[in-house]
């Protein structure tokens, strides 16, 4: 189970040398990119479900798993030279795509993601368990996780964008 645990963060993120926990992008996540004195370069885009957004003068970009480092580095790239001698880019995530909860909680669906995101938040923001609710049998789906496979978590456990809890019913 560790190693689930463990895959699902590296895969969903990276950790700077600073210790810092870094998101990677992923359809639904609303990313905000500008250029310095640009304008026109400065959208705040919706990543498709295909991983990609459209950006002016450089087309489609596929953006899925990228940081935004990682993203700001590919536009500025892009951009110099041929559009601009030298680009001040930055990239933000602007709106985290949801995470969902469903089970025994009073109200079940979507809520939008922030950092630092835990379960017990997770379970507040969907008011709370129901009277029936199993706090030893919540699980979660990370989005990351290749296999969609089901892990036993505690309240204290961190979510991600786009992950999927499940509060389980209490036999007494």
């Amino acid at each position: 189970m560790r190693f689930l645990v463990i895959f699902a963060l590296i895969w969903t993120g990276t950790t700077t040398a600073q210790g810092a926990f870094e998101h990677r992008i992923g359809a639904g996540d609303m990313v905000a990119i500008e250029v310095f004195g640009e304008q026109d370069l400065s959208p705040r885009i919706k990543v498709g479900d295909r991983g990609t957004i459209s950006y002016p003068f450089l087309g489609e970009l596929q953006v899925a798993g990228l940081t935004t480092r990682e993203l700001q580095q590919q536009i500025h790239d892009g951009l110099k030279g041929d559009y601009l001698i030298d680009p001040k880019v930055s990239v933000t995530i602007a709106e985290y795509r949801p995470f969902y909860v469903n089970g025994e909680v009073r109200n079940p669906g979507a809520f939008a993601y922030d950092p630092g995101m835990t379960v017990r938040k997770a379970v507040s923001l969907a008011g709370g368990m129901t009277d029936r609710a199993s706090a030893r049998k919540i699980f979660l789906v990370s989005e990351a996780s290749t296999d969609g496979q089901s892990v036993r978590v505690d309240l204290d456990h961190p979510i991600g964008p786009g992950d999927t809890l499940t509060i389980q019913q209490s036999f007494f």
